[in-house]
Parts: C-alpha cells; structure tokens; sequence
C-alpha cells in the first residue's frame, strides 16, 4: 500500500505561535452544550436595535420555511431593543409592550412552537449597548434575578454584550482599555446562569477586549473575538487578521466567534458572501444569520440564501472533529492567502482567498497545507470534482471571491509514489516535485522492492549505488510546484520522499539598528526564541545585517529562499475597527536591493491590557519567499520603507529571520 495521509504528520500553519500552549485552554465551562458550533439567526444586522413582535415571528417562520431549521440553524436570538429603560417595580427585566404585545413568556413559546431555541440579549453594564433614546437598562449587578427571569421566560441561549460597564470610567459606552478584567462580570452571569439549573447557551460578547480566549473558555460556550462586523467588507480582513493567533482555541463547546453573518443584507457580492461564509465556516465561527429572511418588506435574494444552505460548508463548520483551520500563507503584493485544516474521515478543507479586486487563475500548492496528493478533490463554490490531484490544483477565483477545496484521500506531502510518475525504458520520472526553497540542500529516499544485490542508480544526471531497498541522496530543486526527478536503474522505485533542510535561524540580536529602530529585551520567556526584538522599524528606521550563503549556488546568480520571519505584532483595531483598522502591520525586507513587502497579522496571545508585553511581546512566524539571493554576501533589510505611504507607519517588531538555505 502507498504511504497515507496521517494527521499526526498534518504539518503547523505556515504563520505558527510559539509561547502559550494548548493547556492554557483550561479549565473549561462543561454545560453539555455547542459540541459544535451554534447556529440560528440573530436580529441586530438588518434590523439593528429596533426588533419587534411580527419581524422576530416571521423571521423564525422563515428559518423553518426555507429550510434552514432542518440544516441546523436552531436559535432565534432578539437581540437589543426589547426591553425598558427601567426595571419593573420588583426589580425584575421587563419586555416593551409597545414592540412585543404579547409578551416575552408567549414569544418564548412560539419560537420553541417551531422547534427552534429562544435566544435573548442583555448587558453586563448599567445600560445595554444602545445609544440614544429610549436606553435600555442592563444587568450589572442584577445577575441573579435577571438569569431567573430569562430561565422563567424558556429562553435557551444568552448574548451578553458589555457596554456602560467600567465603573472606574463613568461608565462610558465603550472602554477598550478597563482596569480590570471584565471577566469578573461574565464570572458572574455565568454563576447564575448554572444556578438556574436550566441549560444556557451562553454568548460572551465583550469584542476582544482582555484576550477573552484565555478565560472565556471556563465561562462561555463562544466568545467575540474582535469587534463588531460593519457593513463594507474591509470588516472581513479585519476580522480575519484579527483571530489568526486565535484560532487553536476553538473546541467543542467553545467557540471563537467572529462575529454575526452579512450574507443577504445586499453588502456584499456574491464571491464576498462565499469568501464571509467559507471563512466562518471553517474558523469554526458560530454560524449566526444576520440577514432578514422574510418580513413585510424583505425577502433573502435566493442566490444568498444558496449559500447559507450549503451543506458541503454547513458540515466543515458542525465537523465531528472539531479543529478550526488556520492561517498558513499569504502572498502579500500578489494578494492572496491560504487558510486550511482537518477534518473528520482525514480530510482537510483548503480555503484561497482572492484579495485582488479582478477575477484571476489562482493556485494552491497542496504542499502548503501539508498534502501532496488528494484522490478526491472537491471544489465547492466551482461545483467541481477531481480525482487523483498531485501537487497543485488551479482554478478562476472571483474578485474578492475564495476558492474553497475539500480535499480527501490523502498523500502526506513529501512524498511521490511510483504510480503517479513517468516510466520511460529504465527511467522514472517524478513530476509536478515541490520545492518550498531554492536549494540543494533538500534530502530525497527513494524505496525500492526485492532488491539484493549492488544496484547502479542514476538521480537527476548523478550516480549512487543502490545497497538494499532504500537510497538516500542530496537533491537540489527550485522553489516552484514543477520540478522533475529522474530516476534510471534496472529496477524501478516504489517512491520518492522529499524532507527539506531545517532553517538556520538569525536572531534580531544579531542585527545591527539605524534611524528610528530599537533593539529592546523582552520579559522572560517571551520573543521566543531570543528574548529581544526590534522595533520602531519605519521608513528612516531600519536593521541589517551581512548574510553570507552557506554553499556555493550551483545555478542562477540569484535565487529565491523561502524564510520564517519571527515578530510581534499587537496593533489591536478596537476603536479604529469601524473605518480604516486592519489588525496588520508591514514590514519590508530587502535582499541585495530586492524588497519585498509583508502584511503581518496580529501575533498577540495574552491580554494587551495585563499581561507581560501586553501581548507585543507574543512571537508569531510568518513565512514568504523572498527573492534576490546570491551565494557570497547577502545584505539584508529589515523595515518599513512603504511606512509613510499608509495608514500604519511603524512595522511590525522583529525578533528573528529563519533562513532555508
């Protein structure tokens, strides 16, 4: 049998982080439920905070009347403006009479008449999130009645957003930068909840602030990660850049939430709502519809209902297994990036999205997500499938749109077996072979069968003796999906398997500063893996240093070399989120006059507001193929030299370059 796909060979995200792990998951709240992603509709998107009786009534009609219910959409959240400015004469929430006549009570019971959950919203301030008038009172310090209440009326999930809640601030509508944790207020809604002793589907929805995925997880069943979604599909990025560190904290019964979904509010392009949905879906994102399915005067346009019943997609985000994709690569100033993961029967789920505004062929390197061959290959939003895929899979991508492949019956990438090569005469020819760098340093096994005797090889134009049934040589290949190894014996291989060299690693440390640029030492067992960074790189601050190649290159004067780049990057986009913030940072890198341009995620995996570094000093690796090497001395830059240019004019902090020679 070939050598099979394993997960435990599923290689890390291209972009890794390397200072908090897996174990900072727990404690975890265990209520029994979201073992997979919640899904329903929420009224805050279309109808922003002025819900009523007949919108929330036909809306849950709708869910069941387009079939949406039966593919797992189940919760019906009002969102805010339900409610009062005041507490009723017992203390207790109460319903406005003016927009829900019959009452909270008889709501509950024609949501749960449809077989869906009743989904209900507050505040862990003084006020909910509305502003304006008429303003809506919260539940700060009225958790326990309040849960009562909610658990009195049937209701099944709770949103608990955090507006008006900082004390020590006056209670302003947003703070995005408390002084303390707003944990404690969840800690204590949570406790109530459970006191209820009714199941809670419980929401925390405090934007990210304090990295809720380090405590969230003990007190929610999801968490926002960042802030609110807006209506322009910038947001999408955003988001996106924003929960890259993020996503290996989604597991079941806790769930990153990327926020509500935009899909058929007329916002975005169809490609858009695939790209919105597709990235959802495979983050693991509770899948949460924001749209007007059917009122008096809407109806969802059908081309977005399509989307939002693509069972193909449903079934990435409800996976038995449970592991969120991750972020693997992007191709900066050709715009595009790849984020991927594993699924359930040892599949992977592959999404490229099209950041460019024109539509255009685009590749994936399988490779990339740790696959060199897919017997089955899926393409969803094409409506193709393909079998018998080797290294690379090409299709037309819309403008903004992604190209969203499942990918099953793996091939570990690396490997090359013989019935997928050329036989000609006494040689073997191995095709479409990936090289991640340029190099002759890549190490190639070639196994054969039933061979006892000393057996002449030929590799790629070099001969070896062959003693037994495997033969380890050096192998040179360019960084391209397409190189050949020829192979030319009297016995055929059974397979080809590639490893390439580790990467030497040159820390910041090393760099020599200019301009604006600091080296600075960082808190104990942060900037791994060398403790200090650089930063203030801009475009009259910069760090160099003289790289001399390790071999003499055997072709071109000039190579490409894929490198990690190690930083730092904590530029959170709370308050600039509604306009212009991305949650990146660029940096550039020039190598003997050849620069390359990099737009970097956040890195940051503690609280910007308490921890050590305040998250800045959280290594991320991001890696890219940067051209303009040569085999003597290679001068290396590291800055910002597009910094006056944009919005962002400091880079992100380097820590390190590794370099796959």
């Amino acid at each position: 049998m070939p050598p099979r796909f394993s997960f435990k060979q599923f290689i890390l995200p291209f972009f890794s982080l390397i200072n908090i792990s897996h174990e900072t998951l727990s404690p975890r709240l265990d209520n029994g439920l979201a073992i997979t992603p919640p899904m329903g509709w929420n009224s805050y998107n279309h109808y922003s905070c002025a819900p009523n009786e007949t919108i929330i009534h036909s809306n849950a009609q709708a869910l069941v009347n387009l079939g949406l219910q039966t593919l797992g959409y189940h919760y019906v959240t009002v969102d805010c403006g339900w409610t009062l400015p005041n507490r009723a004469e017992n203390g207790t929430l109460t319903w406005n009479p003016a927009r829900f006549p019959s009452g909270y009570f008889a709501l509950g019971d024609f949501i749960h008449s449809l077989g869906l959950g009743f989904g209900v919203y507050q505040d862990a301030g003084i006020q909910t999130c509305m502003t304006g008038e008429p303003t809506q009172v919260g539940s700060l310090f009225h958790e326990d009645i309040d849960a009562e209440t909610f658990a009195s009326w049937g209701a099944d999930l709770l949103k608990y957003d955090d507006c008006y809640s900082e004390a020590a601030a006056g209670y302003p509508n947003v703070d995005y930068t408390p002084v303390v944790s707003p944990s404690g207020r969840y800690a204590n809604m949570t406790a109530a909840l459970l006191a209820t002793k009714r199941p809670f589907l419980f929401q925390i929805c405090n934007w990210g602030v304090d990295f809720p995925a380090l405590w969230a997880p003990a007190l929610g069943n999801s968490w926002r990660a960042t802030n609110d979604i807006i209506p322009a599909y910038r947001t999408i990025s955003r988001i996106l850049n924003q929960v890259v560190p993020q996503t290996d904290f989604a597991g079941p019964g806790h769930w990153v939430d990327l926020d509500m979904l935009e899909v058929g509010n007329d916002i975005f392009t169809i490609p858009e709502e695939q790209t919105h949905f597709s990235l959802w879906a495979i983050l693991k994102s509770p899948l949460v519809i924001g749209a007007a399915l059917k009122d008096t005067y809407t109806s969802i346009p059908t081309a977005s209902l399509a989307i939002l019943k693509n069972q193909d997609v449903i079934g990435y985000n409800q996976d038995s297994l449970g592991v969120s994709a991750s972020f693997r690569r992007r191709w900066t100033e050709e715009g595009y990036e790849i984020w991927a993961g594993p699924l359930s029967e040892s599949r992977v789920v592959v999404a490229l999205i099209n950041l460019q505004d024109e539509a255009r062929s685009l590749t994936v390197d399988f490779p990339d997500v740790g696959v060199q061959k897919a017997g089955s290959v899926k393409d969803i939003w094409n409506g193709v499938t393909s079998s018998n895929v080797l290294t690379s899979y090409t299709a037309n991508v819309a403008a903004h749109g992604t190209l969203l492949l499942e990918l099953g019956e793996l091939v570990t990438a690396g490997i090359y077996n013989a019935s997928d090569a050329v036989k000609t005469g006494q040689t073997t020819t191995f095709e479409k072979v990936f090289g991640l760098t340029t190099s002759q340093n890549y190490s190639a096994v070639l196994t054969f069968a039933n061979n006892k005797d000393s057996t002449s090889i030929v590799v790629n134009g070099k001969g070896y003796t062959l003693e037994g049934s495997s033969l380890t040589v050096p192998l040179g290949l360019n960084a391209t999906n397409s190189n050949t190894v020829n192979v030319t014996s009297s016995i055929s291989p059974n397979s080809l398997s590639i490893t390439p060299q580790n990467a030497t690693f040159y820390p910041s440390t090393s760099f020599t500063t200019s301009g604006s640029s600091d080296l600075t030492t960082c808190y104990t067992g942060l900037c791994q893996p060398v403790g200090s960074k650089i930063g203030y790189l801009s475009a009259t601050g910069s760090a160099s240093l003289s790289i001399p190649a390790p071999y003499k290159f055997s072709s071109a004067s000039t190579v490409s070399k894929y490198v990690d780049i190690y930083f730092c990057n904590n530029d959170i986009a709370f308050a600039t989120s509604w306009d212009y913030g991305t949650n990146t940072r660029n940096m550039t890198i020039t190598v003997n006059s050849v620069t390359t341009r990099v737009e970097l995620p956040l890195s940051g995996r503690s609280s910007e507001l308490f921890s050590p570094g305040l998250g800045w000093e959280d290594t991320g690796l991001f890696g890219v193929l940067l051209d303009g090497w040569t085999d003597g001395n290679n001068e290396v830059v590291v800055g910002n030299v597009y910094g006056n240019e944009g919005l962002v004019n400091y880079a992100a902090d380097f820590v390190g370059l590794g370099i796959y020679w």
